[in-house]
């Protein structure tokens, strides 16, 4: 959808048409693990934009749609039903899917995974109060669904087969604080976990049995252990694929007329000397769309922003810039007179290549700055939490 708008901003007047497997208009997915969840959102406040938008810009809308196939040659694309649909420049968007439990017993009722409007539609059924909820994976979106179930008075239980929460996504400092306020909060961790077995009656899950013997009732239970590149209409279609469809900064793949954006994308990451990365995030969809729609157009591409991501568990907001490339030390800058409010800079020499802020907006806006900048910075200066983060890069431009 971003895409489509972009192009009509920069006076594209040709035929858009939009089809979606989903039977609703494109919709914000960040909300589906917190507002939405817990019943402060509704459907219609998480659409990108409102139904008179798609007609007002003559965008058509394709709703309840499978495209089978792409004929990239022939530059047809057949829907499940069978019709064709011709089209001049094709634009891949088909995102990530969930990635599900191999064992006895994962397809039972009650047995989620949260992706789109369906399946939070679905996991809301299954989390009240006094309802017993079991999330397979500490990444961030089960802690969010953990965060969102706990407020609605549901016991909450975490298995995580790594060591420690978030270890694929964030540092010991980060997973550690966060381990210890779901813990307050009530929520029963199990790392180093492995799932064995579910088990159910009258075909719904009942419980959940691990590894070493122990076996935890339930009501429910959510897999998030992460997603894969939902790329094989691209493979099937001869795009270039190596986890997720080839792409360069202008989003073309390697097939001229085929563009491809989002989750199911592998791109250069041009802050990291142009090494190829999938992201999964919203920032990064949003930006590759910008992108594709000035390359259509024959415009200048907009300078690529720096991967950023965030997450919002109870009163906590989490912000990350950057991806923590080649880093050889961490710098923790805990905010004065501020609980629960601190910054872990990750830096490669002297220079920040990620920052993981919490509750911390001035110290992510000043870290993003400068790795955007790729200013070398004093470490001493970094390291006193009493200098402000502003000063920080004010430090760093004075330095050159």
């Amino acid at each position: 959808m971003n895409v489509a708008a972009a192009l009509r901003q920069a006076g594209h007047t040709g035929k858009i048409r939009l089809i979606s497997e989903e039977t609703v208009l494109p919709y914000h997915r960040p909300p589906l693990s917190k507002a939405y969840l817990k019943g402060e959102a509704t459907r219609e406040s998480l659409y990108l934009r409102a139904p008179a938008f798609y007609e007002t810009n003559a965008i058509d809308v394709m709703l309840g749609e499978r495209v089978a196939r792409i004929d990239a040659e022939a530059k047809v694309a057949t829907l499940a039903d069978g019709r064709a649909i011709a089209w001049e420049v094709l634009i891949l968007a088909t995102g990530s899917i969930a990635r599900r439990l191999d064992c006895p017993g994962a397809d039972l009722s009650g047995v989620q995974t949260l992706r789109d409007l369906k399946d939070a539609d679905a996991l809301r059924a299954h989390i009240g109060a006094g309802r017993r909820l079991v999330i397979v994976g500490a990444g961030y979106v089960g802690l969010e669904v953990a965060a969102s179930a706990r407020a609605l008075g549901c016991e909450v239980t975490i298995l995580e087969r790594e060591p420690r929460i978030l270890a694929r996504v964030a540092c010991e400092e980060l997973s550690g604080f966060f381990h210890r306020y779901h813990a307050d909060h009530g929520v029963t961790f199990r790392t180093g976990a492995s799932v064995a077995a579910l088990h159910g009656e009258n075909g719904a899950v009942s419980a959940v049995e691990l590894a070493d013997g122990e076996t935890i009732p339930c009501d429910a239970v959510l897999v998030g252990i992460g997603g894969s590149p939902c790329d094989s209409l691209a493979i099937d279609a001869g795009l270039r694929c190596d986890n997720g469809v080839i792409v360069d900064l202008a989003g073309r793949t390697s097939i001229p007329d085929i563009y491809a954006i989002g989750d199911m994308t592998r791109r250069p990451m041009p802050h990291y000397g142009n090494r190829m990365f999938r992201l999964e995030s919203v920032p990064n969809a949003v930006d590759q769309a910008k992108a594709v729609a000035a390359d259509i157009m024959g415009l200048p591409l907009p300078a690529p922003d720096l991967p950023w991501f965030w997450s919002d568990q109870y009163d906590l907001k989490l912000q990350i810039a950057g991806v923590p490339f080649d880093a050889d030390r961490q710098i923790v800058r805990h905010t004065p007179g501020k609980e629960n409010s601190f910054a872990i800079f990750h830096l490669s020499g002297d220079q920040v290549v990620a920052v993981e802020a919490v509750n911390a907006a001035g110290e992510f806006v000043a870290g993003k700055k400068l790795i955007m900048t790729a200013q070398p910075v004093d470490i001493d200066r970094l390291a006193d939490s009493s200098i402000p983060a502003k000063m920080l890069l004010a430090s760093a431009q004075g330095s050159q």
